[in-house]
């Protein structure tokens, strides 16, 4: 949201000063040189507006997958759920008391399923991250080809 944001300002203050400047010229410029700076302007805009979304869209997926590979930690600790469970157990007054394996057991296979939601949570991030990738990519590619094209027929 806040790349986006960025982006945005970017480019608005990008488009003021080319603005300004083409004003500042117009009267030097041909009606065809005029259509042939915008055209440049915004091809160079959507270039750069693009090759930011790949930047930005590589950093969240390496975030994504340093969540993945070291998830952070469960903070609970073992004292703390124990003393939960007795509280709970009480308050419902069971006459089986909860021995301290099957309380241990339980702890275990929440911290597990805490550290499995953690995992399963940065792989969904890092597929989103990829389309901040591969969707603007080819247009990056495209629009550069296309700048690089246009600057090689001008010469």
């Amino acid at each position: 949201m806040i790349v986006t944001l960025l982006m945005l300002v970017i480019f608005i203050v990008f488009i003021c000063f080319v603005t300004f400047g083409v004003k500042q010229s117009t009267i030097k410029l041909t009606e065809e040189e005029r259509e042939d700076m915008v055209k440049q302007v915004y091809q160079y805009a959507v270039a750069f507006i693009t090759l930011i979304m790949v930047i930005g869209g590589g950093v969240f997926a390496f975030m994504s997958l340093a969540d993945y590979v070291s998830p952070s930690p469960y903070l609970e600790t073992f004292e703390e759920f124990k003393s939960m469970r007795e509280m709970k157990s009480e308050e419902q007054m069971n006459e089986n008391q909860l021995d301290e394996e099957r309380l241990q057991r339980q702890y275990d296979a929440m911290v597990e399923q805490q550290i499995a939601g953690s995992k399963q949570r940065a792989l969904n991030s890092f597929i989103k991250s990829l389309g901040w990738i591969l969707i603007p990519l080819p247009i990056f590619i495209f629009f550069q080809r296309k700048i690089n094209r246009d600057r090689r027929d001008r010469i």
